[in-house]
Order: structure tokens, then sequence, then C-alpha cells
């Protein structure tokens, strides 16, 4: 939805690239959505707030637009290692599909390679092509788990996602502090040492 584009005279600067047709749309929708709550969306505040959030849930569910095959598909490798690769803590910014709020958190993601490996990045993009959809994190946690078995073929794969989930937060039950956490595995990962060694890794901090 964004990039950065060299300009020889001033650096780089940001160029955003949206759907006119779905802005527009949104746009409306939004600013009947201000009048229905009893707002005034021509005041000053407000004129423009329908356009950016019709720009700002598209760039929140750029997801849909992306194929996360395809990403990892991008830089496969042929290599002889067949032990734990993790790539923990990435950031996660999703948005709960029951009442469109976000919930945000980590992902901690392992694979066992058997004959080929990924780049690193891809796996962390692989995350945000699923994160950035209308989401429950239980889906979220199994679909990136099938992408990564089913693209790479490795010998088993681990997915563990600890998140806070702004519906609890600002409304219903209003828990500040509670944290959801899903996991899936298969392959390898079902053996219980395999398992347990993972879980040993994601809760290892550097010092």
């Amino acid at each position: 939805m964004c990039s950065l584009k060299n300009n020889n005279s001033n650096g780089y600067q940001r160029t955003d690239l949206y759907n006119e047709q779905a802005t527009e749309q949104l746009s409306s929708h939004y600013k009947e959505i201000l009048q229905i709550v009893g707002e005034d969306p021509s005041r000053e505040g407000l004129n423009k707030t329908p356009e950016r959030v019709a720009k700002a849930m598209q760039f929140l569910l750029q997801g849909y637009e992306i194929d996360p095959v395809e990403i990892l598909r991008s830089a496969m490798f042929k290599e002889d290692y067949r032990q734990m690769v993790i790539v923990k803590d990435i950031e996660i910014y999703s948005m709960c599909e029951h009442h469109m709020l976000p919930f945000i958190g980590k992902a901690h993601v392992a694979y066992i390679p058997n004959g080929t490996i990924t780049g690193l990045s891809k796996i962390a993009r692989v995350v945000d092509v699923f994160a950035r959809r209308l989401q429950v994190q239980e889906r979220l946690t199994t679909q990136i788990k099938d992408c990564i078995q089913d693209t790479l073929k490795p010998l088993g794969v681990a997915v563990v996602i600890e998140a806070q989930h702004l519906c609890m937060q600002m409304r219903g039950v209003q828990k500040q502090h509670s944290i959801t956490t899903t996991s899936d595995f298969v392959g390898a990962f079902e053996k219980v040492a395999t398992r347990e060694e993972f879980i040993k890794l994601i809760s290892t901090k550097l010092s």
C-alpha cells in the first residue's frame, strides 16, 4: 500500500498507493457512520476522516491481496540442515473479525527443514500477510503453520502466538492485562521432547 521511491533532489519520499474506487466507497460509508453516531463529518476535525479511515482499512487488511505461498517460493534454497529454525518475537497487528478491533502481540515460528530452507524474513512476511486480514487468533495460528508446512514440506512446523485483544480491553469484560496464547504443531513437533525444546528456546531471552 505504501512504498519509498528515490527522488534525486529530495532523497526518499513516501508514496501511498490505494484503490481509488475502494477509497471512495469506503469513505462514503464512514461519512454515513459518523452521521449516525451523532457527529458532524463536515467539521474541521472530521472532514477528511472518512478518507483517512478508508485508506487505513485498506492498509490494515492488505493481506487479502498478497499470496503467502509465493513469498516463501521466492526464496527457497536446497540445504542439508535438519535442525530447528526459529524466528521468534515477530510483531503481529491484526483485526478481530468479530468487533473489527485490533489484537496485537507476537508470533514465534519454527520449522525443521527437510532439504529446503527459506529466507528468514519470508517467515515474518507470511505472518504479516495472514495477520493483515480479518482474523481470529486461533485461525491465524493454523494458517501460518499450514502455509509453511504445505509449501516447504519440512519435517515439522510449530507456531505460538501471544496477543492482547482490544475487544476484551476496551469493551465487554474490560480485562486490560489478559493475554491469549494459541499454538499449533505438526510433524516432528508433535513429539513431546521436540515441542519442549521449542518452548524452552522461545522463552529464553537474550542477555
